[in-house]
């Protein structure tokens, strides 16, 4: 199917909260959070006729190269989430699409922009979305301005965790899913703090494919506190020190439920 000039140029979806999504006090998982973002993503994407099952067709896939998210506030379990997503412009070879989530007052619980590119599964390389997918709608705005300049490097390790990358962590592409770099790098930081706050703000550079089987190592850095503690993080295989993600964390107080 081919790109949709005139489908909308946002779409929205609604999430209810579920138990299994839930964890302490209700609140819902940084990473089910994050899988409704890329739900909302995925379903504009068949609309527009540009979505991985679309692209494949052709030999192509999406990957994501940059993706920053600022959360206000977490949902709980049975509220309604009503998650909004536009691609937004294009920049060179990337294709930007931006997010919004609202609770069930109409307030902005989240937010995120995020940097996408089409890669020729032959080749391994990105080709401009345009020249192979055709065009389709754009709404300028920005949900975040984030014009992704390089995150900091890690400079040195104060604490860090090896993960294997499960069958399970795996998405469309057999490389393990964006959300799971993240999980990596939250469940590396220091127990003190993930045991007493959330991540307010996650910024992560996607630089290499974590594969089924793969060994990964997770480390982290201690920040300078910003409103919160605040981490520089970077993923690893182990098996080559290859360097797979790099990310940037602002944690928040997490007390009882939201």
């Amino acid at each position: 199917m081919p790109a949709s000039p005139d489908a909308p140029d946002r779409h929205e979806l609604r999430f209810t909260v579920r138990a299994s999504e839930a964890g302490p006090f209700g609140v819902i998982r940084l990473t089910s959070f994050l899988d409704y973002f890329q739900e909302a993503a995925g379903e504009h994407a068949a609309v527009l006729g540009v979505s991985v099952a679309d692209l494949l067709k052709k030999n192509l896939t999406w990957v994501l190269s940059r993706y920053h998210v600022k959360i206000i506030r977490y949902p709980v379990w049975g509220e309604t989430v009503r998650m909004r997503t536009w691609p937004s412009t294009r920049q060179n070879l990337f294709a930007l699409r931006e997010f919004e989530a609202f609770d069930q007052g109409g307030n902005i619980i989240a937010s995120a922009t995020s940097s996408w590119m089409v890669i020729d599964i032959a080749t391994k390389k990105p080709v401009r979305p345009e020249e192979r997918l055709g065009k389709f709608p754009q709404n300028p705005t920005r949900a975040l301005a984030d014009d992704f300049r390089p995150l900091p490097v890690l400079g040195k390790t104060d604490s860090a965790r090896t993960f294997f990358v499960r069958q399970g962590d795996l998405d469309w592409n057999r490389h393990a899913n964006h959300v799971v770099y993240i999980e990596w790098a939250a469940e590396a930081t220091p127990a003190e703090v993930i045991t007493g706050s959330r991540p307010a703000e996650i910024e992560a550079d996607y630089r290499g494919e974590a594969r089924y089987g793969d060994l990964v190592l997770s480390r982290v850095e201690a920040g300078p506190p910003d409103a919160g503690p605040a981490f520089i993080h970077q993923v690893i295989r182990e098996k080559d020190g290859v360097e797979l993600a790099r990310l940037r964390t602002l944690w928040m107080k997490a007390g009882g439920p939201g």
